[in-house]
């Protein structure tokens, strides 16, 4: 996935009210960027840290900045959680995810479950058996401990439920896979962050058991690009 300009580089000052960030550019400037990301952003907002921004081109926008990617001891990582689904789409259609190839059709945000949407359903249009059917949820990942990658960074009732839709999905004959995209490339391993939420660690462990599929995959991060790179082993 290229930028569709070019980033902007600043110093954070602050990170604030979940969706807001202080940052001053190299002029001297301080600007309010948009920070796309729910989550406690743990070990991903030292005030000081190098950070990157992207210019907000729509014109109804209230904020002119968007913050995409920041440098946590000298590696890239990508906080904007409206990236990972376009990630892991185009890596589907480039065929650089082969545990998700051979689909003749890729929906983006379809209604399922209860009230809820699958990031990516892949289906093959053609064939009207159930079992072709493959729901995808995604999910961002952005922390670090010692040498893995964990998620959640904070307590999620959501991506437990999502996780357990994934499990009805499967119980109707369907596939079901939960696609953790690791957007930082300093990593050798994959586990459920268990010290922050218990329940959703849990839960994956059943879904395993029940039958959703695992993915996870690291990326490699530029100013100019975030695309899919290797896989990382889960640990559960």
């Amino acid at each position: 996935m290229k930028f569709e300009h070019t980033l902007q580089k600043g110093t954070l000052i602050k990170r604030y009210k979940r969706f807001l960030a202080d940052v001053e550019l190299p002029s001297g400037e301080v600007v309010v960027a948009h920070c796309a990301n729910s989550g406690s952003m743990l070990g991903c907002k030292a005030p000081g840290s190098t950070v990157w921004l992207s210019p907000n081109t729509n014109p109804k926008a209230k904020l002119n900045w968007r913050w995409e990617m920041l440098d946590v001891n000298g590696a890239l990582v990508g906080i904007n959680t409206s990236r990972p689904n376009a990630i892991v789409e185009e890596a589907i259609l480039n065929g650089d995810i082969a545990e998700l190839s051979g689909y003749r059709s890729l929906r983006r945000e379809v209604k399922y479950g209860t009230a809820s949407r699958i990031d990516i359903l892949l289906e093959d249009p053609q064939n009207t058996d159930a079992a072709q059917k493959c729901y995808v949820e995604v999910k961002n990942v952005t922390l670090r401990v010692e040498d893995e990658a964990q998620f959640p960074d904070s307590v999620t009732t959501r991506g437990a439920k999502h996780l357990r839709e994934l499990m009805d999905m499967v119980a109707e004959g369907h596939r079901a896979v939960m696609v953790y995209l690791v957007q930082r490339g300093d990593c050798e391993v994959f586990a459920p962050a268990a010290h922050i939420d218990k329940v959703y660690a849990e839960t994956l462990g059943e879904a395993a058991k029940a039958g959703v599929e695992l993915l996870c995959y690291t990326c490699d991060l530029s100013e100019e690009a975030i695309n899919v790179a290797g896989t990382l082993p889960i640990r559960l």
